[in-house]
């Protein structure tokens, strides 16, 4: 009869001395929980969040915007306005827009500024002073009111037009329906250049077929803005809107930086005339 060895009994001084095994199923005891990093886009919304100017009332941006523009009206000198975007270009890093955005609203407006002043060059009998000051100009009165759109929330523009502009409520539903459509819009230019693109419509170098293009796809934006015009007054009428006083679910807080806003903005545009004054530049409109 064959016989087998025996295991001797050393595995059992062997496992009190080794690290016990743990079994391929069993878990592994997990790091304590920790948050997880922010989304890229959250990341860069948070710094917006935290601008000063758009925690800023939106009736006073309104109102320093409307400052500038009957300050700088007037005036066709380069030195006024010159000071004036100077100062917001400083302001640009404590709005809380993103680069992408900036860039985006920017361009047309400085492409209108170059046409205005390549223009008055050209055609106009002032010189190029004046060419150029008109080109500014431009810029310094228009960049307030857009980076008064661009930082403000429809919502809260209107309750700071009706409850401390007290703007009629009419108009300031137009402004807040004028401002929750503009993305529409834009979706509705993309669904049309999409869809033509998808029936062959391509104008490919031919000028003459981009701009045939262009047309109509304008024509289709201005007859579906004007399809959901009409809905929308129909949903407002629809809602008893204007027959009566309303409530308000929010109150527009006014703030002591909303004072010191217009205060600084007037003190900006008197300090701007006053440079203008002394160096012998100012001139105005009429003259």
């Amino acid at each position: 009869m064959t016989t087998h060895p025996t295991e001797p009994h050393a595995p059992h001084t062997r496992a009190t001395s080794s690290p016990p095994s743990v079994a391929p199923h069993e878990p592994t005891a997990l790091p304590r929980d920790e948050p997880a990093p922010p989304p890229a886009g959250e990341r860069a919304a948070r710094p917006a969040a935290r601008a000063w100017l758009r925690r800023a009332n939106p009736a006073a941006k309104v109102v320093a915007a409307l400052m500038v523009t009957a300050a700088l009206i007037p005036t066709v000198d380069p030195v006024t306005p010159g000071v004036v975007l100077a100062a917001i270009a400083l302001l640009l890093p404590f709005a809380g827009i993103p680069r992408r955005t900036a860039v985006t609203l920017g361009g047309p407006l400085l492409l209108a500024a170059f046409s205005v002043g390549v223009v008055n060059l050209v055609f106009g009998e002032d010189g190029p002073l004046t060419a150029f000051g008109l080109a500014v100009r431009l810029l310094a009165i228009a960049l307030p009111g857009v980076l008064v759109a661009a930082t403000s929330e429809p919502t809260e523009l209107t309750d700071a037009l009706v409850q401390r502009l007290k703007v009629p409520e009419r108009p300031a539903m137009g402004v807040l329906a004028a401002l929750r459509l503009i993305p529409l819009l834009a979706d509705q230019w993309r669904t049309l250049t999409l869809a033509r693109r998808a029936r062959g419509l391509e104008a490919g170098r031919n000028p003459l077929t981009a701009a045939t293009i262009f047309t109509g796809k304008a024509f289709a934006l201005l007859v579906r803005s004007i399809r959901t015009g009409t809905l929308l007054a129909t949903a407002m009428d629809a809602r008893a809107f204007g027959t009566g006083p309303r409530t308000r679910a929010r109150e527009s807080v006014w703030r002591r930086s909303d004072t010191w806003l217009l205060v600084t903005t007037a003190a900006l545009l008197v300090a701007a005339h006053a440079l203008s004054l002394s160096l012998g530049t100012w001139k105005p409109l009429f003259m």
